[in-house]
């Protein structure tokens, strides 16, 4: 999210899921146009969506209850799975012979934040639709206890993306959130307290994304717009059209470096903050592994600078530091004491927007490194292919974009793609159930166990 933000606010309220059959309606009527005409899909396929229906089917005849785990790597993923279940499922249901009560559709777990840079009239569209609202980073038990309450009681099955965040790479999974083991374990839990019968599943759904046809002319043409942008000479010698690797892998590489001593210096200067990255590891390393040496240091930093301010402990991976973080700054935009707005003098209301914007400030360096978390490094000398090119050039289009102060979910389209989503095998949180409830240290390691389950599923899937 990249909101310029001045004023402190009064809490984001919960928007509660308020599905409508005619929205519903309206929307899958429109959808492959909407497709067609507004996104970079211009094909979706599917494989193995014969699962999916049998557990829509049993779902349905209250045989089971499932939440659908899906992957996240970009913005178009809900188009995607809208599609799914609109068009494939009804589709593969008819040829297998399956009656489907219709609609075929899912309710959803979204960001709360969505609303605040898309607009409000997308919270009353998500509203309608059956989602439900999420505040990420901390422990948001309304929208929990919505998600909950959808999961066990709610007239369709249940979508969330387990990685929390879109990664913006096809073929590499960020560590899950343990909340979808979790959810899953508390409507078994429900289920049981109301002595219903129905078994609980979670359902992993891989989601790739591959061009029609090779962009090498549009991520050659991007890599220039981001040299000028970095200052470094623009490479106008164009690229051999049999071998395009050959010729842009090396700026890349180059590209990627400046980033980093850019940043690196940007840090030490301003931010009295070094890379703790010592000679003798990059002296060592080939230029890869250099550059994720440096860039893991670089992460690091960025998120010191924001976790120094909000007074927290860098506990965690990455993204685990991301979130907490990221609710730090909402606590500190976001005011109870904001509520009743006769609660603080003027001059309070001016000291709380003061701290409002410098929060907001802070969270920037939060979301560079929100961008990079998924990066290892090698992604693209292991497979260099067009897809993994145009995406890490992205990646770096985003960071560049957050420096220059524009708008990083506007990113250049680079060519069509075709979405493919795989449908995994079910994985049973019933038989897991008892280990559950045990007691809380039990309860905890089932939680953990399950969602290691779920990482190697959706890895399964790539």
């Amino acid at each position: 999210m990249s909101l310029a933000i001045h004023q402190a606010q009064a809490p984001l309220e919960f928007i509660p899921p308020e599905f409508n059959p005619s929205v519903l309606r309206i929307t899958q009527l429109l959808l492959p146009a909407w497709i067609r005409s507004q996104t970079i899909i211009s094909q979706i396929e599917a494989e193995n969506v014969k699962t999916l229906v049998k557990l829509v089917n049993e779902f349905q005849q209250k045989k089971i209850r499932f939440l659908l785990a899906f992957r996240h790597p970009q913005v178009e993923d809900p188009f995607s799975l809208g599609y799914l279940f609109s068009h494939i499922v009804p589709k593969v249901a008819r040829q297998e012979g399956i009656k489907l009560n219709y609609p075929v559709h899912a309710h959803f777990m979204y960001d709360r934040g969505i609303p605040l840079w898309a607009g409000s009239h997308v919270g009353w569209y998500l509203s309608r639709m059956g989602g439900t609202p999420i505040q990420r980073g901390k422990a948001d038990w309304t929208g929990l206890k919505s998600a909950r309450n959808l999961f066990a009681e709610g007239n369709f099955p249940i979508g969330a993306a387990p990685e929390g965040a879109t990664n913006g790479l096809s073929e590499i999974i960020s560590p899950l959130e343990p909340g979808i083991a979790q959810l899953g374990f508390w409507c078994a839990e429900d289920l049981q307290k109301a002595g219903r019968s129905e078994q609980v599943f979670i359902l992993p759904v891989g989601i790739k994304y591959s061009y029609v046809s090779p962009p090498w002319e549009s991520i050659d043409k991007l890599l220039s717009e981001l040299e000028e942008a970095s200052g470094l000479p623009v490479d106008e010698s164009g690229f051999d059209t049999a071998l395009p690797q050959e010729s842009l892998y090396p700026r890349l590489i180059r590209l990627a470096e400046n980033l980093l001593t850019v940043m690196e210096d940007f840090y030490k200067r301003f931010y009295h903050h070094s890379s703790e990255v010592k000679t003798t590891e990059i002296e060592t390393s080939d230029g890869n592994e250099a550059i994720a040496t440096r860039l893991k240091a670089l992460l690091n930093t960025a998120l010191k600078v924001s976790e120094e301010y909000f007074d927290l402990l860098p506990k965690g991976n990455f993204n685990d530091r991301c979130r907490r973080v990221e609710q730090a700054g909402w606590n500190y935009i976001f005011r109870e004491d904001l509520k009743d707005n006769k609660s603080l003098s003027i001059i309070e209301k001016r000291l709380a927007d003061r701290v409002a914007e410098e929060a907001n400030l802070r969270m920037w360096h939060m979301r560079l490194v929100e961008s990079f978390v998924a990066v290892t490094g090698k992604y693209v000398r292991e497979k260099p292919t067009a897809e993994r090119f145009a995406e890490t050039t992205l990646i770096l289009w985003d960071v560049v974009a957050r420096i220059k102060g524009g708008n990083p979910f506007k990113r250049p389209k680079l060519g069509k793609q075709k979405a493919k989503l795989t449908i995994g095998e079910p994985l049973s949180i019933s038989d897991k159930f008892e280990d559950y409830k045990k007691n809380r240290k039990a309860a905890r390691i089932a939680v953990g166990d399950f969602t290691n389950d779920l990482q190697k599923a959706m890895e399964g899937l790539i």
